[in-house]
């Protein structure tokens, strides 16, 4: 398939992505139909240790985990994200959720205009503007380093001049033309409206003002938004966080991480996005056991089950459930980090990697472990499911399980691999020497964070220090909750005193989500502020950006060819982002590949038509929270 005209029409990029059925022009996921009822109480589970624990739309680095983002957007519209288009059955950027209309490129993909929604309004009764979106981008712009989606040379950089035509239109002059599929899926998707008239302010009890209008004022205004942001257990009774525009408000955001959502009775946005249910709670789990007991004692209506016991599943559908796998668009890895003052040496040489890379036995991994429900991850472009964006040369694994291939590449570098651990025994830069920065006798020995919470996480870890061990590698692991692992992992260079973690694991769902385009500038460019292993290669530079400029989709294959070999990062089995178990009477969910979710389009039915066992539905449960 040819790149797109205009990433508007990515519809037609993922169709295969949602695996959803049709029935009667609705598109869901699981059973449809029933008659529906208004009310009602859905506790969703949240990932083992993913505590959510960030409300401010603009995150910094280490916050950018996909529940926050999630949450964040039922109570602030997006102005552009991955949406299921249920006219054509696939994905596009814009639809009833979006506050952004289709854009429009010109002068030669160099300028796009941006037209929004008109009528929606803040809960305060303001107008959504596109003054809003210009206060977005200036304390971006002058706070750029703090965010958590930034990168070199993208937005706001590449934005040469920020214009707002009237009151829902604003138009960006681009620094050059840019590929228009990867700008809106990758760029606008960056997109969000901001209360101006709510949150202009530099200091609290300060008024409001144009502020951000200039760098300084900016700065002010972005640090006591991060300040109140910083402030978890205060986000339910903080005023700033009671001005919305999305369908929902915050009714409770616990210390623990248990966010309370309700309708927002003041929302103006399409009637098709006003919630059925009265209430929303997504609910925080320090393991998967813990919550596989409570969704068996009917205490979670959207969960999961481990994919080690999908055995079981036929006793989850005769209580009154479905079960049904949550495929995500991602990629699944371990971060090498490259200024890690203990190994920086070792990860920087291609020869190691791809030695450790032999010792991931990736198919074995998912049939023990994830009982099959993971796939492999040959690159940076997912294998599963299958689009334009993969080429044939990315489907077959560079690197398949060896533990001779792995010993023979360190042997040839210089390692004594015979019994314990490997050895530097020919120090040097020559070709059969052990490289830069590595002395005589140092050992191969490398210590790796890792998420806690899932059995699975910690049965891989466990086969992948066996496997290395195999060959003279002697991985130490330490298991910390998702927002440690994620804390800890930050970009650094090598004289900063949390630089000294080697490696990091935080995919126990997939450990980057992509846009519509997965292309790496966030993950794999110089600086780029998601590039946590601070990995830097001139030409994967320069072949990111052209998969940035370029509509050819030649340009994307060469990206995810030589990142492929290069192995900038650790490819590890890439799982289901869940196996999901869904009460059979909870309508109207669609398991979104890029992991966002929906709930006000989900609804219950009347208890004889689908019910869960004894669990009260629809107005039996209006007003309780579990």
């Amino acid at each position: 398939m040819r790149s797109l005209k205009a990433a508007a029409a990515a519809v037609l990029v993922l169709a295969a992505l949602t695996g959803c059925t049709r029935e009667g022009g609705r598109v869901d996921m699981g059973p449809t139909g029933g008659v529906p009822v208004e009310g009602g109480t859905a506790t969703m589970a949240l990932p083992p240790n993913a505590t959510p624990n960030w409300i401010f739309p603009i995150g910094p680095p280490g916050y950018g985990a996909s529940y926050n983002a999630g949450i964040q957007f039922l109570m602030f519209m997006p102005v552009y994200d991955a949406v299921l288009d249920k006219d054509k059955g696939g994905l596009t950027t814009h639809g009833p959720s979006t506050l952004g209309l289709k854009p429009k490129y010109s002068d030669g993909n160099k300028t796009v205009t941006v037209p929004l929604r008109k009528g929606v309004k803040w809960s305060d009764g303001k107008p959504v503007t596109a003054r809003d979106l210009e206060f977005w981008f200036n304390l971006l712009k002058a706070n750029k380093a703090n965010w958590g989606n930034y990168s070199v040379g993208t937005m706001p950089d590449n934005v040469k001049r920020f214009e707002t035509l009237d009151d829902h239109t604003v138009r960006l002059r681009l620094t050059r033309a840019y590929n228009p599929d990867w700008f809106t899926a990758n760029q606008l998707t960056l997109m969000r409206a901001l209360p101006q008239h709510a949150w202009g302010a530099r200091t609290d009890g300060g008024r409001v003002g144009d502020f951000d209008r200039t760098k300084k004022g900016a700065k002010a205004v972005f640090a006591r938004l991060t300040q109140h942001a910083k402030s978890l257990g205060s986000y339910g009774s903080d005023p700033l966080w009671r001005t919305v525009n999305g369908p929902w408000k915050l009714a409770g955001w616990r210390d623990s991480g248990q966010v309370t959502i309700v309708p927002n009775e003041k929302f103006t946005g399409p009637k098709s996005q006003r919630p059925h249910l009265d209430k929303v709670v997504f609910k925080p789990f320090t393991t998967a056991d813990s919550e596989y007991n409570v969704l068996r004692s009917g205490g979670v209506d959207y969960g999961y089950i481990p994919p080690s016991v999908m055995a079981q599943k036929g006793k989850f559908e005769d209580k009154g459930y479905r079960v049904d796998p949550w495929e995500g668009w991602a990629a699944t890895y371990i971060v090498y980090n490259f200024n890690s003052t203990h190994a920086g040496p070792l990860m920087r040489q291609l020869y190691i990697r791809r030695a450790m890379q032999h010792l991931v036995d990736q198919k074995a991994m998912s049939d023990v472990i994830w009982q099959g429900s993971a796939t492999p991850t040959l690159g940076p472009v997912p294998v599963t499911p299958k689009s334009q964006y993969l080429s044939k040369a990315m489907e077959r694994d560079r690197y398949p399980f060896s533990v001779a291939k792995a010993k023979s590449l360190l042997e040839a570098h210089g390692w004594e691999t015979k019994g314990g651990t490997a050895r530097c025994v020919r120090p040097g830069t020559g070709t059969d020497e052990c490289g830069k920065g590595i002395e005589r006798d140092d050992p191969l020995e490398l210590t790796l964070l890792s998420q806690s919470g899932s059995t699975e996480t910690t049965n891989m870890m466990q086969e992948l220090k066996s496997s290395l061990s195999k060959a003279g590698i002697d991985l130490t692991v330490r298991q910390q909750p998702l927002n440690s692992v994620l804390g800890n992992s930050i970009p650094c260079t090598a004289k900063d005193p949390g630089c000294d973690w080697d490696m990091s694991f935080f995919g126990t769902a997939g450990s980057w989500y992509y846009p519509l385009n997965p292309s790496g500038e966030q993950l794999f460019s110089t600086g780029a502020s998601a590039n946590f292993g601070n990995y830097s290669d001139k030409k994967a530079d320069r072949i990111i950006r052209a998969v940035q400029y370029s509509p050819d989709m030649k340009a994307v294959h060469a990206y995810g060819e030589y990142l492929a070999d290069q192995l900038p990062v650790m490819w590890m089995p890439n799982p289901a982002y869940q196996v999901s178990v869904i009460r059979n009477d909870l309508r109207g969910i669609e398991q979104n590949p890029t992991v966002t979710f929906a709930p006000q389009d989900w609804y219950y039915v009347k208890k004889d038509q689908g019910g869960a066992g004894s669990e009260k539905t629809g107005s039996e449960k209006k007003g309780a929270e579990k």
